[in-house]
């Protein structure tokens, strides 16, 4: 268990939850290939803007989800006083107002990059697509609909980093807001789902007793690991037949390093989920950490591919 951080720079950095970055920082990443391979060229202005966006997006989604799973937190250090991490409001890291009032910040924050985009990089609607994207967060964890209470977290999870996140990162790169490039993201979208899937493992027993309803709570850890495994699986495939599905976007060389990365990198996922401690917390960490290696790995070296056939087709 980590230790609570002393000093007001400390506790806010932890509270931001540095490990969770390359989740959307992943997703923004991809984003903006899509946008350089739709363009035809690299515009550094657009990649500031997004990374930018990306980042306050980021803190307003943690900082706001921890205030409203303050509650659950609680129990969950209860039950596991000593297995979980200490958590932003139970253990007073920060103030449950702080955390309110620096969310909504990085909130605003992340419209008024938003609005930059619109107004100065002629990106028109980007202020709309900023706030669709943020939008969906609140969807997923602010009364009244606190839709990851309901069921659909995940689902919302596959929308937004998915879809959403890398779709207005593609946009302010390219200027374009519906390239051919996008037809990369259903394969993205999958990988998603199945990260956020597997985000509700460590907290299936707690999230139970807080009545937090999650594909793991409702249906189990087993068949979630399966339905995990299964899903990078059908983005591999899906990735690996792109040459053939969409030939004027990608070439067997384009898709192949990064296929066979994610199917060596998957069978560290595979005998993760078979190790007998899969049901403990170390288990369980280990899978995603697993799991994240498959997808992170994968779509950057994609991304990098994508880039280097973006520079040939220039040369």
């Amino acid at each position: 268990m980590s230790e609570i951080p002393t000093g007001t720079w400390a506790r806010c950095v932890y509270a931001l939850k540095p490990k969770s970055w390359p989740k959307l920082l992943v997703a923004a990443a991809f984003g903006q290939v899509l946008g350089i391979a739709a363009a035809g060229r690299f515009d550094p202005g657009g990649a500031v803007l997004g990374f930018a966006f990306t980042l306050f997006d980021l803190a307003f989604v943690v900082l706001l989800n921890d205030w409203g799973d303050r509650e659950v937190d609680a129990l969950k250090r209860r039950l596991f006083e000593h297995e979980c991490s200490p958590k932003t409001i139970p253990d007073r890291i920060l103030h449950p107002r702080s955390v309110w009032q620096l969310g909504a910040g990085a909130g605003a924050m992340a419209l008024a990059v938003a609005s930059i985009a619109e107004s100065v990089a002629l990106r028109p609607g980007a202020l709309v697509g900023a706030a669709l994207c943020m939008l969906v967060f609140v969807a997923y964890t602010l009364p009244p609909l606190r839709l990851n209470y309901r069921g659909g977290g995940e689902l919302l999870e596959l929308v937004g980093v998915g879809f959403a996140l890398p779709w207005w990162n593609a946009y302010v790169q390219s200027g374009r807001a519906t390239p051919p490039q996008l037809g990369w993201l259903p394969a993205f979208a999958l990988l998603a789902f199945a990260s956020a899937l597997a985000s509700g493992l460590s907290d299936e027993h707690s999230d139970r007793l807080g009545g937090k309803r999650t594909f793991a709570t409702m249906f189990g850890a087993a068949q979630v690991r399966l339905g995990v495994e299964g899903l990078v699986v059908a983005a591999m495939l899906v990735w690996a037949a792109m040459g053939k599905l969409a030939p004027h976007l990608a070439q067997w060389w384009t898709t192949a390093p990064a296929v066979l990365l994610m199917s060596w990198l998957h069978r560290d996922l595979a005998a993760a989920s078979r190790a007998a401690d899969i049901d403990t917390a170390a288990g369980i960490a280990r899978y995603k950490q697993a799991l994240h290696r498959c997808i992170w790995w994968g779509t950057l070296v994609l991304g990098a591919t994508l880039c280097l056939a973006t520079w040939w087709g220039r040369s």
